[in-house]
């Protein structure tokens, strides 16, 4: 299956980290902010309006703006991304990925399909180890959803007054740029955070200094006497009342652990529109619900879970966008970058691209002038024991050294080039999410069924022809090499140990086959709490009272190109509903007294 030539052998075997490129750390400002700490200096117990499970990319804003009227609790697992150089040092980037240790803002997963994921465990969730690209949903998914158009266009720019900023392109980029136009994938758009058909270049949570902004940095909004922030609060199960006189059950509070295994208590305050909402992500939101015996009910018996609701929908919708992408090697230098360009084309699939040589760890030359430190290839190295092409058993700690040595001795400049992929909207295909144990710290088992709906496949294969018109593009011509076929490109990315399904001979002969072989995550996955199955259109959980989810969990397709902004402004604007709709209430309420 494999080139014929050298180069491209050489090639395939060493250029597997530019992938990562993809979720690159961040480097972000230190932020002390006078709420914060961590769990262990908790009280066993307190009382609030509002308690927020995980401070991530929907629960910073939400707090936030919830903050400023009543007294709120924000429950983070992981730790804080300030002061962190794994986070804030771009040059520990994929060794962030790589590092599988309780404390990583990383938590690795891979899904029951074989594709390699990661989910974030730090304040500020996954903007703090993503690609940074930001770009808005379109008019169309935001009136379908049901939001308010207005308000939410509100909600965006209260976030991009704080993380968004205009990118500039460099050479690679804006090659590409040109050669989606020179195929057809227009207009040219320019710059813009709005989702449009056609060529543009979206904003980026990286400023112009390097440094990444994340959804963090969003409780700078907080009234500090109106949050509580806690670092590694680990909560296990949401508190009910449930039987008597109560038609349905009602959330009351939650139990956390700290990082010493202590257990704490929080419990809402009087009050019949204080509520307890999760921002726990895809897998956290649907995995607490199980573990707090809201969930499918011959699911969670086999785990002897108290039953407190049969709601059958919890863990089911799961997708994630299947990405697929093609490795272009460079005659010419290319500038390391990011996402920053976006084609978005008519048939349902987006096509972006990352380059740069100095992806991994850099090499410096010794103090004897000729030594050069191993590459660190991240999450996709040998040092992972994740080679696709390995057989398990085979990946000996001998075995992975040796490939790690010969990928490191090689020259710099086989590094050079990008990689072009493409995306798919939606998706179509979906999965499930089950539990594995009783450990909210463990990952749940997560299945997506990539390209089982043959929608996405027709997509997938759309997108890898409109990619190759683009490399053959005269605006493409200085970062390619003339002699490599179509062919030759994908039996180089079909090498690639991007996930742990097997290979076919004829990857490089059947676009939909190299599809299914070579399908990567782009960390987009949602589903799990969906609106309509699991939580009603203003994210109360169907069938009990006091309690919402409000996340990425709920989405039903992901929104625009990228979710992270959608994710960040959904905080925000139903924080704000929240917000208004109470004072109102309450102002009500006063009057007629």
């Amino acid at each position: 299956m494999a080139s014929d030539q050298p180069f491209a052998r050489a090639l395939a075997a060493i250029c597997v980290g530019f992938f990562v490129i993809l979720c690159c750390s961040p480097q972000a400002r230190a932020v002390d902010y006078t709420f914060a700490r961590d769990a262990t200096r908790a009280p066993a117990v307190s009382y609030y309006d509002y308690i927020i499970v995980g401070g991530g990319t929907a629960g910073c804003p939400l707090a936030a703006t919830l903050s400023q009227r009543f007294r709120v609790l924000l429950l983070e697992r992981g730790g804080s991304p300030y002061g962190d150089q794994r986070v804030e040092n771009m040059t520990h980037f994929t060794a962030t990925l790589a590092d599988t240790s309780p404390g990583s803002p990383a938590q690795r997963f891979v899904s029951e399909d074989g594709v390699i994921n990661s989910r974030p465990r730090v304040l500020g969730g996954g903007s703090c180890i993503n690609a940074g690209f930001y770009t808005r949903a379109s008019d169309e998914y935001v009136m379908d959803v049901g939001w308010d158009l207005e308000a939410a266009k509100a909600a965006y720019r209260w976030v991009e007054d704080v993380v968004a900023f205009h990118p500039e392109l460099g050479p690679w980029q804006g090659a590409l740029q040109r050669g989606l136009m020179e195929v057809g994938v227009a207009p040219d758009n320019g710059f813009t955070f709005d989702h449009i058909d056609g060529t543009k270049v979206g904003g980026s949570i990286f400023d112009d200094e390097g440094r990444r902004h994340t959804a963090a940095d969003l409780l700078r909004y907080a009234r500090p006497e109106g949050i509580d922030l806690l670092l590694r609060a680990r909560v296990a199960k949401i508190l009910f009342n449930v039987g008597g006189r109560r038609a349905r059950p009602v959330a009351h509070g939650v139990v956390f652990h700290d990082s010493r295994g202590r257990m704490h208590k929080a419990y809402l305050n009087t009050g019949r529109r204080n509520e307890i909402i999760l921002s726990a992500g895809a897998l956290g939101s649907p995995q607490l619900l199980m573990l707090s015996g809201v969930g499918p009910a011959d699911h969670l018996r086999s785990f002897n879970i108290t039953l407190v609701l049969n709601q059958s929908a919890v863990g089911q919708g799961m997708a994630d966008n299947p990405m697929n992408a093609i490795f272009v090697p460079s005659p010419s230098p290319v500038e390391v970058s990011l996402i920053q360009v976006v084609g978005i084309t008519q048939f349902g699939s987006y096509i972006e691209g990352a380059s740069g040589s100095n992806w991994a760890n850099p090499r410096h030359q010794g103090s004897g002038g000729n030594r050069r430190p191993p590459r660190n290839f991240g999450m996709f190295s040998p040092q992972t024991g994740q080679l696709a092409t390995v057989p398990p058993k085979q990946r000996t700690p001998e075995a992975i050294a040796r490939a790690a040595d010969a990928m490191s001795q090689l020259d710099d400049s086989v590094f050079r080039g990008g990689f072009i992929l493409e995306k798919v909207l939606g998706p179509a295909s979906t999965g499930h999410l089950e539990l594995r144990n009783l450990n909210p710290d463990d990952n749940p088992a997560v299945t997506f069924n990539y390209f089982s709906h043959p929608e996405d496949l027709r997509r997938c294969v759309e997108g890898l022809t409109l990619i190759e018109r683009v490399i053959q593009s005269k605006s493409f011509e200085n970062f390619t090499y003339p002699y490599f076929s179509m062919e030759e490109l994908l039996n180089i990315t079909a090498e690639f140990p991007v996930n742990l399904l097997p290979r076919h001979d004829n990857d490089s002969k059947s676009l939909e086959q190299f599809c299914k072989d070579t399908v990567m995550t782009i960390w987009h996955y949602h589903g799990g709490c969906q609106v309509g199955r699991v939580v009603d259109a203003e994210y109360r959980v169907l069938g009990v009272d006091a309690l919402r989810v409000i996340d990425g969990s709920t989405f039903n397709a992901s929104p625009g190109t990228n979710p992270q902004a959608t994710v960040m402004m959904l905080g925000r604007y139903m924080g704000v509903k929240l917000r208004d709709e109470r004072v109102h209430a309450e102002g009500l309420r006063r009057r007629k007294l």
